[in-house]
């Protein structure tokens, strides 16, 4: 199976085998959030369990 390009580019894998995202909502219409949500959209969140088992059969 090939791995999914599109899916390779949205996700970093950890070194432990845990898979990351990046939080939703933070591509436009910046100007009506706060700074607060903002600035935390910039940092990676941990996937769920049944999410990354799916994500990591895509990835191989």
């Amino acid at each position: 199976m090939k791995t999914r390009k599109s899916i390779t580019k949205r996700f970093k894998i950890t070194k432990t085998g845990k898979i990351l995202r990046r939080l939703t909502g933070q591509d436009h219409s910046l100007a009506k959030k706060p700074g607060k949500r903002i600035r935390a959209g910039r940092k990676w969140v941990r996937v769920s369990k049944p999410e990354a088992k799916k994500i990591k059969k895509l990835l191989r």
